[in-house]
């Protein structure tokens, strides 16, 4: 693969320079990175003050990409999102005014605090890639990724997400409190500036689509194809679930299992690689009977459940 390890060098500095923001959570970052190559979205819920902003921010800063907060609130409007159309009366024609969405990453701050109206203007955006104002597409910038957070604790003037939208986020993750050490680093790094400012680009544009255009390359066997398909099956058929997931989630889980194998300097998936996806990539999608709900079923158990029921292909010799 053409400047494959160049290329991957330039991800690991990425890593690096967000890692020294986001204190011991490299797993966190690995995922946001291989929802990036793999042109997908993150969702991030966590409760308050554990650094979901901070790694949105600092992801912007050290790609390098044109980066919008969106700070949602109740009284935030769909246009606020994907622009409106207004007349210029010195020009005598009606003109787009952009929204926050004309960016390359979109920050979605505190999401399930606005309205289903609003939430649901940018279902189009993440799936398509543009948006319809009064009958006319704009495209969007290329990359594209939206980051949205929400607080799994505090519901009282929440509007919780609904399966359609969450079905377009390809991962969910968590960052978790820090340990002793870990937080004792931040203290010590907020004893001057905030260390989100020292964050320095450390590529361009053109070398993240280069490294884009990589993960385009990376195998993914035929018998991985169908080992994803009857993972996703197997979550329809479980006997405590109310909904599985869809094909969407089949491949997105595709998708980012070839940008999580090229992040671990391969140009090839294994099962392993799709297995570690499987809980941040198909369990937002995943919907449980309400009396498994009340017997406090875990979805990841639905998940350890589809592993052990499916063979995974063999796994490539080196």
């Amino acid at each position: 693969m053409a400047y494959l390890n160049e290329n991957q060098q330039r991800m690991t500095r990425l890593a690096g320079e967000i890692s020294k923001v986001i204190k011991g959570k490299s797993e966190a970052v690995q995922l946001i990175l291989t929802a990036l190559l793999a042109q997908g979205h993150v969702l991030i819920e966590d409760v308050p003050g554990v650094g979901k902003t901070t790694l949105a921010m600092a992801l912007g800063k050290a790609t390098g990409l044109e980066f919008r907060r969106a700070q949602f609130t109740p009284d935030v409007m769909a246009s606020d999102i994907t622009g409106f159309t207004m007349f210029n009366r010195e020009e005598n024609r009606f003109e787009y005014r952009a929204g926050l969405v004309m960016t390359n990453i979109l920050l979605a701050d505190e999401i399930n605090r606005t309205s289903p109206k609003t939430q649901s203007a940018l279902l189009e955006a993440m799936e398509e890639k543009r948006v319809t104002v009064d009958g006319v597409v704009h495209r969007l910038p290329e990359p594209f990724i939206v980051i949205a957070t929400q607080n799994s604790q505090g519901c009282v003037g929440t509007f919780p997400l609904p399966e359609a939208q969450l079905d377009r986020f390809m991962i969910k993750l968590s960052l978790g409190y820090p340990s002793v050490e870990e937080e004792t680093g931040i203290l010590m790094d907020r004893l001057g500036s905030n260390p989100v400012n020292d964050v320095e680009p450390v590529m361009t544009m053109e070398q993240l689509q280069s490294c884009i255009e990589d993960v385009k390359n990376v195998q993914f066997a035929e018998s991985l194809c169908r080992y994803v398909a009857e993972l996703s099956a197997a979550t329809r058929t479980h006997g405590g679930v109310e909904m599985g997931v869809s094909p969407r989630a089949s491949l997105a889980i595709m998708q980012a299992a070839r940008a999580f194998a090229y992040l671990s300097g391969r140009d090839y998936v294994v099962p392993e690689d799709i297995v570690r996806l499987l809980i941040p990539v198909f369990s937002h999608r995943i919907v449980l009977r309400q009396e498994m709900k009340l017997r406090r079923m875990e979805v990841s158990s639905v998940l350890q459940d589809a592993v052990s029921s499916v063979t995974p292909p063999v796994k490539r010799s080196l």
